[in-house]
């Protein structure tokens, strides 16, 4: 969990950015500007804290799948903390990558980090989050009481 908050910002800041040249790749592969994609280029501050929310159920997620190997023994030389820091960056960016397959996802991040900075769109995309990752990894992600599986 340590190594998950000491990564949070440098994540959240690579993660709008890869959604941002995902999104000007592959819907609009030929390079055409326009006043949208202009924004999108231009745009390089966010309200961080609305993408919080998601950072911490993503984080809960990963510890929920991968908990039992929370310790082990390195012969590398490096520390716990590191190797959790490595693991836990490499799944974030990996899911980022499948997250963007989804058309909504992507929307929400640009909502959030382009188009509706301060105004109540951008808070109103963490519950779409939610929903999203609810959804993506079929459970049910609770506040309080933790993460339970969804029935199929």
């Amino acid at each position: 969990m340590e190594a998950q908050a000491f990564q949070e910002e440098k994540l959240l800041r690579s993660m709008v950015d890869f959604v941002k040249q995902y999104y000007l790749k592959h819907y609009n592969p030929l390079g055409l500007v326009d006043d949208t994609i202009l924004e999108i280029q231009k745009s390089s501050d966010f309200p961080i804290q609305e993408f919080e929310d998601f950072y911490h159920d993503l984080a809960a997620v990963y510890r929920f799948r991968h908990g039992e190997v929370q310790l082990g023994f390195l012969f590398d030389g490096s520390s716990h903390f590191e190797k959790y820091c490595e693991e836990w960056e490499l799944y974030f960016k990996q899911n980022i990558l499948a997250f963007c397959a989804n058309k909504f996802f992507i929307k929400a991040v640009l909502d959030i980090s382009v188009f509706h900075k301060h105004d109540r769109v951008a808070s109103l995309a963490g519950g779409r989050f939610k929903y999203f990752l609810t959804n993506y990894f079929d459970l049910k992600i609770y506040k309080y009481r933790g993460i339970m599986e969804l029935a199929s």
